[in-house]
């Protein structure tokens, strides 16, 4: 009799101590629209990564960031110039272009207009041979492309070093279907 007492005892501080309580009951949801209002400010923007790591300098990355595109190359174009001048032996002499045909002035101002380009009726690829800066397909080896206009010269066999990544595939294949992007390791 004594051990069914302990027992009850014990059924009945387990169902005080451990029952459902219903606060849920009691839970307000928040149904208002975000408030947009107020004054925002652009804190970066990478259409071209690499390119902007590269070429634009320390001291004037806040000021690129918050510069609308269509200013990008009159505000930026010199400094883009000198960067490059500066990195790449295959505008050491005047008149040296790329495989664009592009001098530095030219290239550079091409380059400090930080948006991306796609083509609505042809083929989407960063450079595919004839088509440049129509877009970006994930197949499309950027960084390698973008060496071989930096330093390629105007055949693409100045400076063959610096003129690719080495990188020549995916360690994954890319899906068949949306996202596309192959899952992390």
């Amino acid at each position: 009799m004594k051990t069914l007492k302990y027992i009850l005892i014990a059924v009945g501080v387990s169902i005080l101590s451990f029952n459902c309580s219903s606060d849920d009951d009691n839970m307000t949801i928040d149904t208002t629209e975000p408030d947009f209002s107020g004054t925002y400010m652009q804190a970066d923007q990478m259409g071209r990564p690499a390119i902007n790591t590269v070429f634009v300098s320390p001291s004037a990355k806040d000021q690129f960031n918050v510069t609308t595109p269509s200013n990008q190359a009159a505000a930026f174009q010199s400094m883009f110039q000198t960067n490059l001048e500066a990195l790449s032996p295959a505008y050491a002499e005047e008149g040296d272009t790329n495989a664009l045909g592009l001098d530095a002035v030219t290239f550079t101002g091409l380059l400090a207009t930080d948006v991306l380009t796609v083509s609505l009726d042809g083929p989407t690829t960063f450079y595919d041979g004839t088509n440049v800066l129509t877009g970006r397909a994930l197949t499309d080896d950027v960084i390698t492309v973008e060496l071989l206009l930096i330093f390629g010269g105007e055949d693409f066999t100045e400076n063959p070093g610096l003129s690719n990544d080495n990188v020549d595939a995916n360690d994954k294949a890319f899906l068949t279907s949306f996202p596309y992007l192959a899952s992390a390791w």
